[in-house]
C-alpha cells in the first residue's frame, strides 16, 4: 500500500480516485503566466506524483497559457488507465498575464479543444465552468448559457463530465438543473470557510468538493495554533492543514500544488496523518479568529 491509499478514495462521475491528489497550477511561470522557471523539476514532480499514487491531477490550459498542460502532456503521456486530469474552463490570459472572464460559445469551445489539443487527449474526464463574475470570490449570476455550451460539448462526446469552480450554492442549484454536476472546485481551507454549509450540502449528495487553496494559495496559512498542534503531531503545518481537510468531509478530494519534489513528498505524506478529536477541536477555532 502506497502512502496516500490511506487517504482513501472517492467518486468523480464514473471514476474512483484517491483522495490526495495533485494541483498543477504551480507548474507554470511567475504569476500563473509564461514557462517553468525548471523545466526539468516540473516533470520530475509530475513523474513522482503519478508513481506515488496519485490519480487526479488538477489543470487548465490557462495556466501559462497552455505552458502546464504541455508540460503533463510532455511528462505523462500516454497517459495510465486510472489518472483522471480535471481540467476548467471559462477565462483566458491577457498578453500582461491579466485574467479575463471567456463565457462566449467561441471562447469556451475553443478552450476545450485547446485543452484536449494540448493535453494529447480525444475527450476530457471533467471540465470545470470556472465562474468569473468576482474573480476572486463566488458572486451570484445565471450560468445557464455558459453550462448549456459545455453540455452540448458534452453530447458532442468530447467531455465525460461538468463540474463547476468558484461557484454559489444557487448556482450548484441552477446547474444540476441543466446537467450532472459532479463536482464543485472552491476556495476553502482550515482558515477559510465559507463554503462549510456547501461542503455538507454535496457530502450528502455525494458530490465531490475540491478545494483550492488548500495550503492558503499565495497567502500560505500561518498561525500559532497550526504550527503548535503540529509541533505536538510532529509533522509539518502545511500536513497538519491537509489532514484537517481530510478529516472534513469524505467527499474533500485535494489536490495541493507545488513545484518542489521536496513539498510534493511533504503533501503526499500527509496522508498517514490522523489528527486526534482535541487537535481538531483547536484547529475549528482558527476559523473564527479568522472572521
Amino acid at each position: 500500500m502506497s502512502i496516500i491509499d490511506q487517504s482513501g478514495t472517492f467518486t468523480i462521475g464514473d471514476r474512483k480516485v484517491r483522495r490526495l491528489g495533485y494541483g498543477a497550477m504551480q507548474l507554470a511561470g511567475l504569476g500563473v503566466f509564461g514557462p517553468p522557471r525548471d523545466h526539468g523539476a516540473a516533470l520530475a514532480v509530475l513523474r513522482e506524483a503519478v508513481a506515488s499514487g496519485v490519480n487526479h491531477i488538477d489543470t487548465s490550459d490557462f495556466y501559462g497559457p497552455h505552458v502546464t498542460n504541455q508540460i503533463i502532456r510532455e511528462a505523462l503521456h500516454p497517459y495510465r488507465d486510472d489518472l483522471v486530469i480535471v481540467t476548467k474552463v471559462g477565462a483566458r490570459r491577457g498578453a500582461d498575464g491579466s485574467w479575463i472572464p471567456a463565457f462566449s460559445r467561441q471562447e469556451l469551445t475553443q478552450a476545450v479543444h485547446d485543452n484536449l489539443r494540448n493535453l494529447g487527449l480525444d475527450v476530457l474526464d471533467v471540465v470545470n465552468l470556472r465562474i468569473a463574475f468576482d474573480l476572486h470570490s463566488p458572486a451570484e449570476g445565471s450560468i445557464e448559457a455558459p453550462l448549456t455550451v459545455l453540455a452540448d460539448l458534452q453530447r458532442q462526446g468530447l467531455v465525460r463530465h461538468l463540474g463547476l469552480s468558484n461557484a454559489t450554492s444557487k448556482q450548484v442549484i441552477e446547474g444540476r438543473g441543466i446537467t450532472e454536476i459532479v463536482c464543485v472546485q472552491n476556495h476553502y481551507n482550515l482558515a477559510h470557510r465559507t463554503d462549510d454549509g456547501l461542503v455538507d450540502d454535496l457530502a450528502g449528495q455525494s458530490t465531490a468538493f475540491v478545494p483550492f487553496f488548500p495550503l492558503g494559495g499565495f497567502t500560505p496559512l500561518q498561525s500559532s495554533t497550526l504550527s503548535d498542534v503540529a509541533a505536538r503531531l510532529g509533522a509539518t503545518p502545511m500536513q497538519v492543514a491537509l489532514a484537517w481537510l481530510l478529516q472534513r468531509a469524505p467527499n474533500i478530494l485535494l489536490i495541493p500544488g507545488t513545484s518542489s519534489l521536496g513539498h510534493l513528498r511533504e503533501n503526499l505524506a500527509a496522508a498517514r496523518l490522523v489528527l486526534p478529536d482535541d487537535a481538531v477541536e483547536e484547529l475549528n477555532r482558527m476559523a473564527h479568529m479568522a472572521a
